[in-house]
Protein backbone atom coordinates (compact mmCIF):
# COMPACT_ATOMS: atom_id res chain seq x y z
CA UNK A 1 0.00 0.00 0.00
CA UNK A 2 1.49 3.66 -0.93
CA UNK A 3 0.27 6.92 -0.94
CA UNK A 4 2.23 8.62 -3.68
CA UNK A 5 0.70 12.08 -3.65
CA UNK A 6 -1.66 14.40 -1.27
CA UNK A 7 -2.87 17.60 -2.79
CA UNK A 8 -5.08 20.61 -1.35
CA UNK A 9 -7.11 22.52 -4.22
CA UNK A 10 -9.66 25.58 -4.10
CA UNK A 11 -12.64 24.36 -6.64
CA UNK A 12 -13.75 27.17 -8.56
CA UNK A 13 -16.18 25.72 -10.84
CA UNK A 14 -16.28 23.19 -13.07
CA UNK A 15 -15.17 25.16 -16.24
CA UNK A 16 -12.44 26.58 -14.26
CA UNK A 17 -9.30 25.02 -13.33
CA UNK A 18 -8.71 24.92 -9.52
CA UNK A 19 -5.86 26.49 -7.64
CA UNK A 20 -3.32 24.05 -6.06
CA UNK A 21 -3.06 25.44 -2.45
CA UNK A 22 -0.75 22.72 -1.11
CA UNK A 23 1.00 19.73 -2.52
CA UNK A 24 2.95 16.93 -1.46
CA UNK A 25 4.61 13.96 -3.45
CA UNK A 26 6.77 10.90 -2.85
CA UNK A 27 7.58 9.50 -6.59
CA UNK A 28 10.61 7.95 -5.90
CA UNK A 29 9.59 4.53 -6.95
CA UNK A 30 9.63 6.06 -10.47
CA UNK A 31 12.80 5.96 -12.67
CA UNK A 32 15.17 9.76 -11.75
CA UNK A 33 14.18 10.61 -15.34
CA UNK A 34 10.71 9.90 -14.60
CA UNK A 35 10.26 11.68 -11.60
CA UNK A 36 9.57 15.34 -13.13
CA UNK A 37 7.14 14.06 -15.69
CA UNK A 38 5.28 12.24 -12.63
CA UNK A 39 5.19 14.94 -10.54
CA UNK A 40 3.42 16.92 -13.61
CA UNK A 41 1.27 14.39 -14.15
CA UNK A 42 -0.08 13.93 -10.81
CA UNK A 43 -0.69 17.76 -10.90
CA UNK A 44 -2.71 17.31 -14.02
CA UNK A 45 -4.71 14.37 -12.70
CA UNK A 46 -5.60 15.91 -9.70
CA UNK A 47 -6.62 19.50 -11.54
CA UNK A 48 -8.84 17.21 -13.37
CA UNK A 49 -10.15 15.07 -11.23
CA UNK A 50 -10.54 18.23 -8.51
CA UNK A 51 -12.68 20.18 -11.30
CA UNK A 52 -14.96 17.37 -11.26
CA UNK A 53 -15.56 16.85 -7.54
CA UNK A 54 -18.85 19.36 -6.64
CA UNK A 55 -18.96 20.70 -3.30
CA UNK A 56 -20.00 18.30 -0.39
CA UNK A 57 -18.90 14.99 -2.55
CA UNK A 58 -16.39 12.21 -2.78
CA UNK A 59 -14.92 10.46 -5.28
CA UNK A 60 -12.37 8.03 -6.45
CA UNK A 61 -11.14 7.36 -9.61
CA UNK A 62 -9.32 4.72 -11.01
CA UNK A 63 -5.88 5.37 -13.34
CA UNK A 64 -4.18 1.90 -13.91
CA UNK A 65 -3.13 0.30 -10.71
CA UNK A 66 -3.54 3.65 -8.88
CA UNK A 67 -6.60 5.49 -7.51
CA UNK A 68 -7.07 9.09 -6.76
CA UNK A 69 -9.49 9.94 -3.82
CA UNK A 70 -11.53 12.94 -3.71
CA UNK A 71 -13.45 15.14 -0.95
CA UNK A 72 -14.40 18.66 -1.90
CA UNK A 73 -15.62 20.23 1.02
CA UNK A 74 -17.41 23.40 0.48
CA UNK A 75 -14.89 25.05 -2.35
CA UNK A 76 -11.45 23.25 -0.30
CA UNK A 77 -10.82 19.57 -1.55
CA UNK A 78 -8.33 17.69 -1.07
CA UNK A 79 -7.14 14.74 -3.38
CA UNK A 80 -4.86 11.25 -2.15
CA UNK A 81 -3.33 9.41 -5.03
CA UNK A 82 -2.92 5.98 -3.81
CA UNK A 83 -2.19 2.19 -4.82
CA UNK A 84 -5.32 0.15 -5.92
CA UNK A 85 -4.83 -1.80 -2.09
CA UNK A 86 -5.31 1.63 0.06
CA UNK A 87 -8.57 0.95 1.24
CA UNK A 88 -10.81 3.55 0.45
CA UNK A 89 -12.40 4.05 3.91
CA UNK A 90 -9.33 4.82 5.01
CA UNK A 91 -8.09 7.12 2.15
CA UNK A 92 -11.54 9.08 3.04
CA UNK A 93 -10.33 9.49 6.44
CA UNK A 94 -7.01 10.67 5.37
CA UNK A 95 -8.77 13.43 3.30
CA UNK A 96 -10.78 14.64 5.95
CA UNK A 97 -7.94 14.96 8.41
CA UNK A 98 -5.86 16.98 5.73
CA UNK A 99 -8.65 19.69 5.08
CA UNK A 100 -9.44 19.78 9.00
CA UNK A 101 -5.68 20.74 9.83
CA UNK A 102 -5.48 22.91 6.83
CA UNK A 103 -8.28 24.74 8.18
CA UNK A 104 -6.88 24.86 11.17
CA UNK A 105 -3.65 26.50 9.95
CA UNK A 106 -4.68 28.74 7.32
CA UNK A 107 -8.51 29.66 8.18
CA UNK A 108 -10.67 30.80 4.98
CA UNK A 109 -7.24 32.67 3.67
CA UNK A 110 -7.77 29.68 0.98
CA UNK A 111 -10.75 31.38 -0.63
CA UNK A 112 -8.61 34.78 -2.03
CA UNK A 113 -6.00 32.68 -3.75
CA UNK A 114 -5.90 33.14 -7.54
CA UNK A 115 -2.54 31.30 -8.18
CA UNK A 116 -1.03 28.25 -7.57
CA UNK A 117 0.38 28.25 -4.12
CA UNK A 118 4.32 27.29 -4.23
CA UNK A 119 5.28 27.25 -0.58
CA UNK A 120 6.01 24.26 1.31
CA UNK A 121 2.98 22.65 4.02
CA UNK A 122 4.74 20.58 6.44
CA UNK A 123 2.28 18.98 8.00
CA UNK A 124 1.38 17.62 4.12
CA UNK A 125 4.78 16.18 3.78
CA UNK A 126 4.40 14.19 7.48
CA UNK A 127 1.49 12.84 6.55
CA UNK A 128 2.29 11.45 3.28
CA UNK A 129 4.86 9.20 5.15
CA UNK A 130 2.76 9.10 8.51
CA UNK A 131 -0.50 7.26 7.05
CA UNK A 132 1.48 5.27 4.48
CA UNK A 133 0.00 2.66 6.87
CA UNK A 134 -4.01 2.95 6.61
CA UNK A 135 -4.58 2.32 10.28
CA UNK A 136 -3.08 5.23 10.79
CA UNK A 137 -5.53 7.22 8.91
CA UNK A 138 -8.45 4.93 10.19
CA UNK A 139 -8.97 3.95 13.96
CA UNK A 140 -11.62 1.22 13.21
CA UNK A 141 -9.04 -0.47 10.91
CA UNK A 142 -6.45 -0.03 13.42
CA UNK A 143 -8.74 -1.70 15.89
CA UNK A 144 -10.17 -4.53 13.88
CA UNK A 145 -5.97 -5.41 13.23
CA UNK A 146 -5.56 -5.72 16.96
CA UNK A 147 -8.47 -7.37 17.89
CA UNK A 148 -7.28 -10.02 14.81
CA UNK A 149 -3.69 -9.99 16.32
CA UNK A 150 -5.11 -10.99 19.49
CA UNK A 151 -7.36 -13.69 18.13
CA UNK A 152 -4.73 -14.89 16.34
CA UNK A 153 -2.51 -14.98 19.65
CA UNK A 154 -5.50 -17.20 21.46
CA UNK A 155 -5.29 -19.57 18.59
CA UNK A 156 -1.74 -19.58 18.84
CA UNK A 157 -1.64 -20.26 22.51
CA UNK A 158 -4.05 -22.55 23.19
CA UNK A 159 -2.02 -24.95 20.80
CA UNK A 160 1.19 -24.33 21.81
CA UNK A 161 0.58 -25.29 25.41
CA UNK A 162 -0.66 -28.28 24.08
CA UNK A 163 2.45 -30.74 23.15
CA UNK A 164 2.72 -32.61 20.16
CA UNK A 165 0.14 -34.96 18.92
CA UNK A 166 -1.92 -34.32 22.78
CA UNK A 167 -5.47 -33.41 22.22
CA UNK A 168 -7.75 -31.11 25.05
CA UNK A 169 -10.10 -34.18 25.54
CA UNK A 170 -7.66 -36.85 26.57
CA UNK A 171 -5.47 -33.87 29.33
CA UNK A 172 -9.26 -33.43 30.26
CA UNK A 173 -10.01 -36.82 30.80
CA UNK A 174 -6.41 -37.69 32.78
CA UNK A 175 -7.14 -34.46 35.03
CA UNK A 176 -7.54 -34.94 38.62
CA UNK A 177 -8.55 -31.70 39.11
CA UNK A 178 -11.84 -32.03 37.43
CA UNK A 179 -14.49 -33.70 39.16
CA UNK A 180 -16.84 -36.33 36.89
CA UNK A 181 -19.00 -33.47 36.59
CA UNK A 182 -17.13 -31.04 35.32
CA UNK A 183 -15.81 -33.40 32.99
CA UNK A 184 -19.49 -34.47 32.20
CA UNK A 185 -20.22 -30.79 31.68
CA UNK A 186 -16.65 -30.23 29.22
CA UNK A 187 -18.26 -33.16 26.90
CA UNK A 188 -22.04 -32.28 27.20
CA UNK A 189 -20.63 -28.68 25.75
CA UNK A 190 -18.49 -30.40 23.08
CA UNK A 191 -20.89 -32.21 21.75
CA UNK A 192 -23.21 -29.22 21.84
CA UNK A 193 -20.93 -26.81 20.20
CA UNK A 194 -20.02 -29.81 17.36
CA UNK A 195 -23.08 -29.73 16.23
CA UNK A 196 -23.54 -26.02 15.82
CA UNK A 197 -20.23 -26.07 13.88
CA UNK A 198 -21.77 -28.78 11.60
CA UNK A 199 -24.66 -26.68 10.21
Amino acid sequence: MKITALLVMKWQGDSIDPVILANACDVSQFGYFQRSGAKEFIVFVGRTVAKRTPPAQRQSVQHQEYKVHSYNRNGLCALGFMDDNYPVRSAFSLLNKVLEEYQKNFGDSWRNAQADVTQPWPYLNEALTKFQDPAEADKLLKIQRDLDETKIILHMTIDSVLARGEKLDSLVEKSSDLSMASQMFYRQARKTNQCCTIL
